[in-house]
């Protein structure tokens, strides 16, 4: 039985997350800071630079209305993911003469005020920015905090990984991230053909897992919670594979060879290409 998909509502969630990754940072060595991190050529220290500029950036764009204009033309999916890794670039090599102390002083600074912006938030009303990933034009604020709340959690999940830290998967924290990730499955779904009763279950096991289908109606896909009968198509992955793949820590060819998966190839491709980030 499947029923509609309910807002997550993850602005509470906040402070505590910012205290885990604080409490996590101070034990780290100087060698720590400088390890390969699953986030490309970015090592500990940059992840962390990074997590500084995404929230020091929503705060000066939406609480103190202060956003230097983009020096390209936005006009495509492909423009933005140009434009924010433009961005994202030019402030992790600048951070890079930083050091740790600093990174943990301005992480301080800005983490908290975050947390209290999110909680002033209607999150039924409009957000400023849409969720682009999920392929919406327009988001209520519960999305747009989510949305923040994945790039948070994703990222200290990054660092944890590269320094050998437990990996914050309990229910509370992991749940709310992969309930938001798999509303990037319509985007992800838009090259496949909505036939009448075409359908996909997407289960991820574990405690802080659920299962999610997607089905064709009038024309196009709508996700629901809750399982499908005679799916066309079901794919089943473990949690940590789950959001490495979702957060494009892993390749559609290494998601493969994690997943169980039957029925429709194209809808298994779409699994796989499915990414809840900006690539």
């Amino acid at each position: 039985m499947v029923r509609l998909l309910p807002p997550v509502l993850t602005a509470p969630l906040f402070p505590g997350l910012h205290q885990h990754l604080i409490g996590l940072l101070q034990g780290l060595t100087p060698a720590d800071w400088t390890r390969p991190t699953v986030a490309g050529e970015w090592a500990v220290r940059d992840v962390v630079a990074h997590l500084i500029d995404v929230q020091a950036r929503r705060l000066s764009a939406q609480r103190d209305r202060h956003a230097e204009p983009p020096e390209r033309d936005i006009s495509s999916y492909a423009d933005l993911v140009a434009h924010l890794d433009a961005l994202n670039a030019a402030w992790v090599v600048a951070a890079r003469r930083l050091s740790p102390r600093i990174l943990m002083d301005l992480l301080e600074v800005v983490g908290p005020q975050l947390g209290e912006l999110m909680a002033e938030l209607d999150p039924d009303a409009v957000a400023r920015y849409p969720v682009a990933w999920a392929g919406e034009e327009e988001s209520k604020n519960w999305f747009d905090i989510g949305r923040d709340y994945t790039e948070l959690w994703h990222h200290q999940a990054q660092i944890r990984a590269a320094v050998g830290a437990p990996p914050l998967t309990e229910r509370e924290w992991l749940n709310p991230v992969l309930s938001l990730s798999l509303r990037g499955l319509g985007r992800a779904l838009s090259g496949v053909t909505p036939s009448p009763g075409r359908s996909l279950v997407l289960e991820v096991e574990g405690e802080a897992g659920g299962i999610w289908s997607a089905l064709a109606e009038d024309g196009e896909w709508a996700l629901y919670g809750g399982e499908v009968e005679d799916a066309s198509a079901r794919v089943t992955l473990d949690a940590d594979s789950a959001w490495r793949l979702f957060f494009n820590a892993l390749t559609a060819d290494d998601g493969r060879e994690r997943m169980n998966a039957v029925g429709d190839p194209d809808l298994v491709v779409a699994v796989l290409h499915m990414r809840s980030v900006m690539v």
